[in-house]
């Protein structure tokens, strides 16, 4: 027989989005809290409590192997599902009962679901049930939060280039110099993208080496002022042995990413890069390294950016010849006067008197040529079309005038 109140199944099912990968800032996240009584049972409440945040632990072998560690919370939020009158208890009869539940997630950047060698990031749904004996059950489920990152961003689609050279052999006894010259269209990618590597290797030494290529990925841990750092490499190639005196060039070497966590750059206790290093292995020393820095995000690169990155670009570049031949201020035009020297003004001007105010309009003290003679070097009239409804007394005029 079962006994009275027995709790056969208490259980949190979240209803997730088919191929969602988790949630983002904002979303709702919906579920049912389960009962599967065996018999009545009588509670106080029914409660939801969503909970998450970072969690490192730290070994401290200096301190005699004390364990360090902190934790920093980033969501809670707390809701009730059913709850009792005062002095009152809820019944339920055997049988399974849902009590469904949503809650929205904060509209601020939250951290994106993690699990490392040193600590976590994780969430959690979990149910509280409040009994009348003062005893508490509770159930959780664990579910991902994820913060988008777009690689379509002009700080991520801009190519990443370094170059290093580095000589072989004691001061000595040198050999000569290993250069390397690595670049990558864009510092952004995402999970199953294909990174494709341009390097030009020289090899000045008198050893044989061989250029490789690896995806690392760097988790940093802080705990109370303590740093833990751990690598890792999560793909690698692998390139031709190059001899003496030769070089070697990577024309687009794809190198494809694998699933992996996104970039986590806004945690103060987990930090999650990635770096593409393109190194040479020199036999009988050390390696010749150049690391690139990867971000790694969940909106894939759509093209178009970069495409009009690159227009712009090129536009700018065929346009720079105009910057060149054009003065910084344009140029006043020349002033008339300048155009025509005095010498040759005066030259044509009539010794004949200039009409006074109180000449009459009808009678000119010198020939007419004289008054032309004196308007030669001047500026030519002004042009205007006459008004297009003229008055009855202007009809049959003409259409075209000059003021002078």
């Amino acid at each position: 027989m079962v006994p009275r109140g027995h709790l056969k199944t208490f259980t949190v099912l979240l209803l997730e989005d088919e191929g969602r990968s988790g949630y983002a800032e904002g979303e709702s996240v919906r579920g049912q809290v389960i009962l599967e009584l065996g018999s009545e049972l009588s509670f106080l409440a029914l409660r939801i409590h969503a909970s998450g945040g970072a969690r490192v632990s730290l070994t401290e072998f200096r301190h005699n192997n004390t364990v360090n560690e902190e934790e920093a919370k980033y969501l809670d939020l707390t809701d009730t599902l059913k709850e009792a009158g005062a002095g009152g208890v809820i019944m339920l009869c055997a049988g399974k009962h849902e009590f469904p539940f949503s809650f929205q997630l904060p509209h601020v950047p939250l951290v994106t679901s993690y699990s490392g060698k040193y600590g976590d990031i994780a969430y959690y749904v979990v149910a509280i049930l409040e009994k009348p004996s003062a005893s508490v059950q509770s159930a959780r489920r664990e579910f991902q939060v994820i913060r988008h990152i777009d690689v379509n961003v002009p700080s991520l689609l801009a190519p990443v280039s370094k170059c290093k050279e580095k000589m072989v052999g004691c001061l000595f006894f040198a050999s000569g110099p290993i250069s390397l010259n690595a670049k990558i269209e864009r510092k952004g990618y995402c999970n199953g993208e294909a990174i494709r590597i341009y390097a030009e290797i020289e090899n000045c030494s008198s050893r044989l080496i061989v250029p490789k290529a690896a995806i690392f990925q760097i988790q940093t841990y802080v705990s109370n002022g303590t740093t833990k750092t751990f690598r890792q490499i999560l793909a690698n190639v692998r390139g031709n042995h190059i001899a003496s005196g030769s070089t070697d060039s990577w024309n687009g070497k794809p190198l494809k990413i694998p699933p992996v966590t996104p970039s986590i750059l806004n945690c103060g206790h987990i930090r999650v890069e990635y770096s593409l290093a393109v190194y040479i292995h020199v036999p009988g020393a050390k390696k010749l390294m150049i690391e690139l820095p990867l971000v790694i995000g969940t909106i894939p690169f759509n093209g178009f950016a970069s495409r009009n990155v690159s227009a712009t670009s090129h536009f700018s570049m065929d346009m720079s010849w105009l910057a060149l031949a054009l003065p910084e201020v344009p140029e006043a035009p020349p002033n008339y006067a300048d155009v025509v020297s005095e010498e040759e003004f005066s030259r044509y001007i009539p010794p004949y008197p200039q009409p006074n105010d109180a000449t009459s309009q009808s009678e000119f003290p010198c020939p007419m040529f004289a008054l032309i003679q004196e308007f030669r070097y001047q500026p030519p009239p002004l042009y205007f079309e006459v008004d297009p409804h003229p008055s009855e007394t202007e009809e049959h005029q003409q259409s075209v005038s000059f003021i002078i």
